[in-house]
């Protein structure tokens, strides 16, 4: 959990660079949505759809920003804050920041060895880092290159294979285990079909077309993938590697979540002996019953829109979900593209907070530079709003900084 009694003692361990140290292509980068329009230009059409788009009208989506939004600052002033300190302890491990990536699969289609380069500029700036079942890269290379970065599981509701993949998993030395709950069906997006995106992938003339005229896509990152590493397969969703990203079998892989249950989370918790969270949870309610089946956090999620559309934002029913934690770490993830959201996720009863979309087009811009680049924007726009909120650590966040307009 995070620590919000210590004692500020020392600056924050800022990221803060001068600009004429920053790689001169990465400079004209100013905040994480810069990135996006590069990387849309980058990836083809039928990539960048499935990344940015959601579930039927987006409404899960944009209600992820509209929370967000309509909180504003009443900001205390005349406080000495030269001695700002953002560092935040998750799960016994103190971080440079409250805020890190979450999981987001089949990364390294859409930016080269995209989950190798999540886990190196983590490391490099010391924020947390979650590798996705559906990745491309085996969890066991990941983890050689960061040995603090966690698991999430996309699991069916079936012992006999979640419990040779939690072994796996702790054989590989993972700490920490995160079980998506909020994907027992997959999900209705329009625009993947609009855009030509299909599970399996399948090269239609229209496809072909796409990746035709994306070339920088095709050569430098798809291209090179297949010559370097071979046709991309889905390596963690199972105890054992799973399909290539073109097979006819993937869907048979991934079924059976539909019996996903709480039992299955009590299953793990027993087998597991390392940090257990829940991703994917909205109901207060379920809140609680994660917290009395054994779980040691929970990320509040609506899986950036892309399940169920019209599922309130995570924002929304974080306060009455932080009530029901008794010990347990409470996350939020969705919408967050700023230091200023990040401080309001806190306010509103947040231990801690994860960015997805922006990390994944800064790997596409540029690799782990970029992604570097993107984590120390944000870090550093929250030591600005710290300053500028009278603010000298995390603890003293409270919900009397926040207002609805």
């Amino acid at each position: 959990m995070l620590d919000k009694t210590s004692a500020v003692e020392a600056p924050s361990p800022t990221m803060v660079r001068p600009q004429s140290t920053v790689p001169r292509a990465l400079r004209r980068y100013l905040c994480l949505d810069d990135f996006e329009a590069t990387a849309r230009r980058i990836l083809p059409k039928f990539l960048y759809g499935y990344i940015s788009g959601g579930a039927e009208n987006d409404a899960a989506l944009r209600d992820n920003r509209r929370a967000l939004d309509e909180y504003g600052f009443v900001p205390r002033v005349l406080n000495d804050v030269s001695l700002r300190n953002q560092t935040a302890t998750l799960f016994g491990k103190s971080y440079a920041s409250p805020f890190g990536i979450p999981p987001m699969g089949s990364s390294a289609l859409c930016a080269y060895r995209g989950d190798i380069v999540y886990a190196r500029a983590a490391k490099a700036l010391n924020v947390p880092m979650i590798l996705s079942a559906a990745s491309l890269i085996k969890l066991e290379d990941v983890i050689k290159e960061n040995p603090a970065a966690w698991y999430q599981a996309y699991l069916a509701g079936m012992p006999e294979r979640i419990e040779p993949l939690v072994d796996r998993v702790a054989a590989a030395g993972f700490d920490t285990f995160v079980v998506t709950a909020d994907v027992p069906v997959p999900p209705n997006r329009e625009n993947n079909i609009r855009n030509g995106f299909q599970t399996p992938m399948k090269i239609t003339p229209r496809v072909a077309w796409d990746i035709a005229t994306h070339p920088d896509w095709l050569l430098n990152i798809f291209a090179r993938t297949v010559v370097s590493h071979g046709m991309p397969r889905f390596e963690n969703m199972d105890a054992s590697a799973g399909p290539p990203v073109l097979s006819k079998n993937l869907m048979r892989n991934i079924g059976a979540r539909d019996q996903l249950a709480w039992k299955h989370v009590e299953l793990i918790r027993k087998r597991w002996k390392g940090k257990l969270v829940v991703k994917g949870l909205i109901s207060p309610q379920d809140a609680k019953i994660a917290r009395e089946s054994g779980v040691d956090g929970v990320l509040v999620s609506n899986h950036a829109g892309r399940q169920l559309d019209y599922t309130f934002a995570g924002l929304r029913t974080l306060p009455e979900i932080a009530a029901e934690a008794r010990g347990m770490t409470i996350m939020v993830d969705g919408g967050i593209r700023r230091g200023t959201d990040v401080i309001k996720a806190l306010a509103l009863g947040a231990h801690f907070v994860f960015v997805g979309r922006p990390f994944l087009y800064a790997a596409v811009v540029g690799g782990q530079p970029a992604v570097e680049r993107a984590i120390t924007l944000l870090h550093d726009e929250i030591d600005r709003d710290l300053a500028l909120m009278g603010i000298r650590s995390l603890a003293e966040i409270t919900p009397d900084l926040v207002r609805k307009f």
